[in-house]
Order: structure tokens, then sequence, then C-alpha cells
């Protein structure tokens, strides 16, 4: 038997960053928000925020295996009502406000990225069943609580 390679969501990029490379300090990343490369040895904890956090934590935590939900500042609260609900009970998600992203919700994980335009696309769930704690993330698995529990304005 040959081995199944999962369908690739519509629209989902994918990208080749090589876990294990820390650094300290402000990064710069090619993809708004980031899916991988260099990041601080400090994770963030997994979890709701309600302002951003430092991209560098969060790619630490998406190296571990989580999915990173960002949306638009200016949103509706509706629409971050259903991403909250998204997310809610699932231990290996961020979901946190990021200014300037190319559509209004962008959803992440370590090599993997999907931009749509309104929060209930059902292709978000689909990227979370398939990618939080899944084989892409180098480290999944490893803690996703502890570590940085501050937003970037804390």
């Amino acid at each position: 038997t040959g081995c199944t390679r999962t369908k690739a969501i519509e629209g989902e990029q994918v990208y080749e960053y090589q876990g294990g490379l820390h650094q300290p300090g402000r990064q710069t990343y090619k993809e708004t928000p980031p899916v991988g490369g260099i990041h601080n040895s400090i994770w963030q904890h997994c979890g709701v925020y309600d302002r951003p956090i430092y991209n560098e934590h969060a790619v630490h935590s998406m190296e571990h295996g989580a999915v990173w939900v960002t949306y638009r500042p200016d949103i509706s609260k509706d629409d971050v009502a259903t991403l909250n609900k998204l997310v809610e009970g699932r231990p290996y998600t961020l979901l946190s406000p990021y200014p300037g992203l190319p559509t209004p919700v962008v959803i992440s994980a370590w090599n993997r990225q999907l931009q749509v335009n309104r929060a209930d696309d059902p292709r978000l769930k689909r990227f979370l069943n398939t990618y939080e704690l899944g084989k892409q993330a180098p480290e999944s698995g490893s803690p996703c609580v502890g570590d940085a529990s501050t937003s970037e304005t804390q």
C-alpha cells in the first residue's frame, strides 16, 4: 500500500521551513503572519488573545503543533465570536488579532497557511482538524502551555 496524503485544502499554501532554529529578539518573516522559520526559544501559551502576540513566540507554538488563527482587528464582534467558537476546547490553538493581514482571517500552522474572507468559512475547521498537532510540525506534541502568555502591548 502507498502512503496516503491528506487532500490539500482549497487555497492552502505550503512552505518548507526547518524547525529548531531559536534566536533571541525580533525576527523578520516573509509571510504575514509567519508560518515557520527562526523563532524565540519561548513559545506562546496557547489560548485566546484580544491583542496581537509576538510572531516569534507564536511560531514556536506552531513548531509544537499549534494552529494560529489571526484576524484583522476591524472585523465584527460576531466574526470574532465565530472564531472563538472555532478554537473553543482545543488545546493547541492560538487566536489573536493581527493588523495588516492580506485577508480578514488567516489560519496558519507550521509550513501551512490559508487565507479566507469570512470567519465562517468551512475550510477553517478542516484546516484546524488537519493541522492541529499534525505531522507537519517538527516538534508536534511538545508543550503549548506555560512560557509566554502576554501580548505585545502588555
